[in-house]
């Protein structure tokens, strides 16, 4: 029995991925006699112990060790392509400023790792704006997305992957030229793993990490979100001991963990035989359990003293390749050893800070409200099961065209306005509807002034037909972004004529005020008609389910939505080009089966836009 890629039973399988865990439960299965060997390409003695211990096949030895009937093998950790470095900057603007202009220089493909999906898409999102070819790889990146965005690294059709930790294990480009760390990662071993990616099959490549004073910040949130306090934990198994089905949504009023938490824990309490999933929800088995609070406590002070190995790793003037080499075990060590090709050793020489120019321009990107949405390109696979006559790539006449977004929920600047939008609830615990806030009104004027593609020479063109009036009395509430973009275009030359010629809403069950006060208002300010709305079609009003997979969440988008235009409009609608107006997206599922109804009924271009994005 072969366990390849070991270590994340011991980084993930205590909280984030308890399902690992299971492999004791298959071990305790097999046959006795059969030997079972555990692979990984970075583990120290640490992380070897504690797998052991995990599959049930040994214990920590009280040297810290492992007990003698677990043989364990390591090989020499060097790889003498790798040419480690660290670059201090002072913020994410000149860090990124210095990104984009080392990837203009640099030979070959490679990886840019960020510690956030937030970061990786915004990241993305900069350097394609200074002509790089990049793309963002995600935990959120659809799996069909993610075999395309592979093959294209691999056949060097990208300059960088611009990823989290999900690109990494399985992955192998034996000439990826380098591997650029925007924050460190929290542990040398899990630094080491994902430098590991490159310099496989050519001579030299290039690792430099660009550490950031919001990593420990990071570090410690990841931490926050692990197995929570016992507490919590007996809450949630008493309020399930009426033997009833509990959903996650019902849970959450009992214990004060958010979703993603709260669905964590329940499962390493499935794993841990305390509760077990059910059709509609989470049942207790009823079964004994003990919180073994001495395994919590070993594994958060385990990671706190790997977050100041990795401190030290940023900080050491010795060789950086040895030093990693020491915190990883490597038995081959010698103690006078150096590699001579790291910075400290004198053996790479990065290019110098950014000039104040460059690091003006990405600190102003940062601070701009707008963030691009790409359109799906890929159906997931396995959609005729759910009787969904959709498959492989979606054809570009029925694509949506790159959206925009005023912010991503989980960044800075505008993305705290937007969140506290989305969280607000009224008195009975629904989302709380109504306008759109000023402030962000004002964004959402900024983000269609910089959203080129909406934009034309100034010409005459005809309007699609509608039953809404286009001008804004001065009393209306839907003027309202009208009047807020007064101080934003206040001085500007003759204004633009948009490139588009109608607004589309998606109707929303949750937020109907917000999302037709938002459309009706950006309708008002480009000077077009409200064309009409994508919206739940007749028995299907209740909204989806956001907590399952892609190819589900497609499904019950694709069943649910439908096109609802006036006859006048639908038959203006050929050869237009329309905006399409949501408040929020995550999977991006409802624009892209709004875009294609739209298309296919004859619009030339669908321009996606929302207040946030997930």
């Amino acid at each position: 029995m072969v366990v390849d890629e070991a270590h994340c039973i011991s980084d993930w399988g205590h909280d984030f991925r308890p399902d690992y865990r299971r492999i004791r439960t298959l071990l305790a299965e097999l046959p006795g006699g059969i030997p079972v060997l555990a692979t990984t390409a970075t583990a120290n003695e640490r992380v070897t112990a504690d797998v052991a211990e995990q599959l049930g096949v040994s214990h920590a030895s009280a040297a810290g060790g492992v007990a003698t009937d677990v043989l364990v093998l390591r090989g020499r950790l060097d790889r003498e392509s790798l040419h480690l470095a660290v670059l201090a900057l002072p913020d994410q603007p000149t860090r990124v400023a210095w990104l984009a202009e080392t990837l203009q220089d640099v030979d070959g493909s490679g990886i840019v790792y960020c510690l956030t999906v937030s970061a990786a898409e915004q990241v993305a999102s900069q350097l394609r704006a200074t002509g790089l070819a990049v793309q963002a790889y995600t935990g959120r990146t659809d799996p069909a997305e993610r075999e395309q965005l592979e093959a294209d690294l691999k056949e060097n059709r990208v300059k960088a992957l611009v990823a989290t930790s999900a690109l990494g294990m399985g992955f192998d480009k034996p000439d990826l030229a380098f591997v650029v760390h925007l924050g460190a990662p929290s542990s040398p071993i899990a630094y080491y793993q994902q430098v590991g990616r490159a310099g496989r099959g050519v001579d030299q490549a290039v690792v430099v990490l660009l550490p950031g004073q919001e990593d420990r910040a990071i570090w410690d949130w990841f931490g926050s979100q692990a197995f929570p306090a016992e507490q919590q934990v007996r809450l949630t198994l008493a309020a399930m001991e009426d033997g009833r089905t509990w959903s996650t949504a019902a849970l959450e009023t009992q214990v004060d963990l958010k979703r993603s938490r709260l669905e964590s824990m329940l499962k390493v309490l499935d794993v841990d035989g305390a509760v077990k999933r059910v059709k509609g929800g989470w049942v207790t088995t009823g079964e004994p359990w003990a919180y073994d609070a001495d395994r919590y406590a070993r594994v958060a002070a385990t990671r706190e003293a790997e977050q100041r190995s990795m401190l030290d790793y940023v900080a050491t003037d010795g060789c950086r390749m040895a030093y990693l080499r020491q915190v990883l075990d490597d038995p081959e060590l010698d103690a006078a050893w150096r590699c001579g090709r790291c910075d400290s050793c004198g053996g790479v020489g990065l290019p110098e800070a950014p000039d104040a120019d460059a690091v003006a321009a990405a600190r102003e990107d940062m601070d701009r409200p707008g963030v691009e949405v790409i359109a799906r390109r890929q159906w997931p696979s396995g959609m005729d099961t759910l009787d969904v006559d959709l498959k492989g790539k979606i054809p570009p006449q029925e694509q949506a065209e790159a959206g925009r977004a005023v912010a991503r929920l989980d960044g800075l600047g505008w993305s705290g306005a937007l969140r506290d939008l989305f969280a607000a609830r009224d008195a009975d615990g629904r989302p709380a509807d109504g306008q759109t806030p000023v402030p962000l009104r004002k964004a959402a004027v900024r983000v269609l002034e910089d959203w080129d593609a909406l934009w034309r020479s100034p010409e005459a063109s005809d309007d699609i037909e509608t039953d809404q009036p286009t001008d804004a009395a001065d009393g209306s509430e839907h003027a309202v972004v009208e009047r807020a973009a007064a101080d934003a275009s206040a001085g500007e030359p003759e204004r633009r004529s948009p490139a588009i010629e109608g607004v589309v809403a998606i109707r929303s069950t949750t937020r109907p005020q917000l999302v037709e006060h938002l459309a009706t208002g950006l309708a008002r300010y480009l000077g077009v008609p409200l064309v009409g709305t994508v919206g739940p079609v007749s028995g299907r009003e209740e909204p989806g389910r956001h907590d399952v997979n892609s190819a589900q969440r497609l499904a019950g988008v694709a069943h649910r939505l439908g096109l609802e235009l006036t006859e006048a409009a639908a038959a203006g609608l050929p050869g237009r080009a329309v905006l399409l107006v949501d408040d929020s997206t995550d999977s991006g599922w409802s624009l892209t089966v709004a875009a294609r109804l739209l298309r296919r009924a004859g619009a030339e271009a669908v321009h996606p836009f929302v207040l946030g994005v997930s």
